[in-house]
């Protein structure tokens, strides 16, 4: 008597050869022509290909985003992993995929690439890496003040280079210029208090800002009502994103005064247009610092929006202000006035503020990121704008 062991047997090497006959007999039948079929041998076998899974895949993402698929250049291929990893699960709902995006520790990812920053480079390894950041993002160092690559000890000094004089002028007919490098993702009116991050996707502008210290008279004014010092006047707002390889420092928009600080520690997820696309309320949920005072037309506010690789928001006045902190609470914020306010025969008199000027350089980034201005203007201001524009500092955005 012959004792077979319990678990089944495996199987012989001979069935493998089997199998891909059978499958290669069905895939042959699949494609035959109806003369093959019925025994002629004047048909005409069809050509035809077996599409690999990737391939498939490559086309279903395609056509989720509108178009066909092609492969990145090389300097675009950074963002294209991006989209990747958001668009690989593409089969699962929208939630679900940004709920696996906001879960990637971009906070921690953020302040090791602060301290990658602040490593001092050799000098014979500063040319290569420097001139492969120049080739992938496109920067143009003849603006630079120092075009030698030599000078920048580290990539936070690459980063936060300066630019020469004449290279930025200020357009002196327009009462508002642009803050920073970069293009125009968005601007407009605000209306019903939510503003457009880019078109279609909008955020509370509440949310955004924060609450605010001025009580409505009327209870059925909304949050924009609050904000707005004359009813002759309208509320409007311009996203300018900064690229990787723009100039990374903001300036002063206008000539106005700075009353409040307003410092949101949050997430640092990437604020690239295609993300902004996927994530509603981005700019509510990343970290960001809040300038907030008045201007000659009344409210005048400037965010500086943090992203993936830019925790560290410096503004040059304010020396006390700290970003990217390793702990935070969730919804919270931290206020700062520059305001002194005292009582004078009975009244609340408020003096102070830090003045800028038109053009002033105001704060940088370490890597590039978004600016929010939100202002109060008469109702006639016109932008001279188009969505999508290349813009640097010192343009017009619009006027009167």
């Amino acid at each position: 008597m012959t004792l077979r062991p319990p678990w089944p047997r495996p199987h012989s090497g001979r069935r493998v050869p089997n199998l891909l006959r059978q499958v290669r007999r069905q895939v042959r039948r699949r494609h035959m022509t109806d003369g093959e079929r019925d025994g002629g041998g004047g048909g005409r076998r069809t050509l035809f290909r077996i599409q690999a899974p990737r391939f498939a895949l490559r086309h279903r993402l395609s056509v989720l985003s509108g178009g066909v698929s092609r492969p990145a250049p090389w300097r675009r291929r950074p963002i294209s992993f991006l989209y990747y990893v958001l668009s690989v699960n593409a089969l699962r709902p929208l939630a679900n995929r940004v709920a696996l995006y906001r879960s990637f520790p971009t906070r921690l990812l953020s302040r090791a690439w602060g301290r990658l920053n602040g490593v001092e480079l050799p000098t014979w390894l500063r040319k290569p890496i420097y001139s492969l950041y120049i080739w992938t993002f496109g920067v143009n160092m003849q603006e630079a003040a120092v075009e030698d690559l030599h000078h920048y000890r580290n990539l936070g000094e690459f980063f936060r280079r300066r630019l020469k004089p004449a290279v930025r002028p200020l357009c002196a007919s327009s009462c508002l210029v642009s803050p920073a490098d970069g293009r125009i993702l968005h601007f407009g009116r605000v209306k019903n208090s939510e503003v457009e991050q880019v078109k279609g996707v909008t955020y509370s502008l509440e949310n955004f800002l924060g609450p605010q210290k001025k009580q409505a008279h009327d209870p059925s004014s909304s949050f924009r009502d609050l904000l707005l010092s004359s009813p002759d006047s309208d509320l409007f707002h311009v996203v300018v994103y900064l690229a990787p390889g723009d100039y990374h420092c903001f300036h002063s928009p206008t000539d106005w005064r700075v009353e409040l600080r307003r410092h949101f520690p949050g997430s640092l997820m990437s604020v690239n247009p295609g993300v902004a696309r996927w994530v509603k309320e981005l700019f509510c949920l990343n970290e960001r610092v809040a300038l907030t005072g008045q201007w000659q037309h009344g409210f005048f506010s400037l965010t500086a929006v943090g992203a993936t690789n830019v925790g560290s928001i410096r503004v040059y006045f304010d020396q006390e202000l700290q970003t990217n902190t390793p702990r935070y609470s969730k919804g919270s914020f931290h206020d700062h006035s520059y305001v002194s306010v005292h009582q004078v025969a009975l009244q609340t008199l408020a003096e102070g503020g830090v003045a800028l000027q038109k053009g002033e350089a105001l704060g940088e980034f370490n890597l590039g990121s978004t600016i929010v201005l939100l202002f109060e203007a008469p109702k006639d201001f016109s932008f001279s704008l188009q969505p999508g524009q290349r813009i640097r500092v010192g343009q017009g955005l619009g006027s009167l």
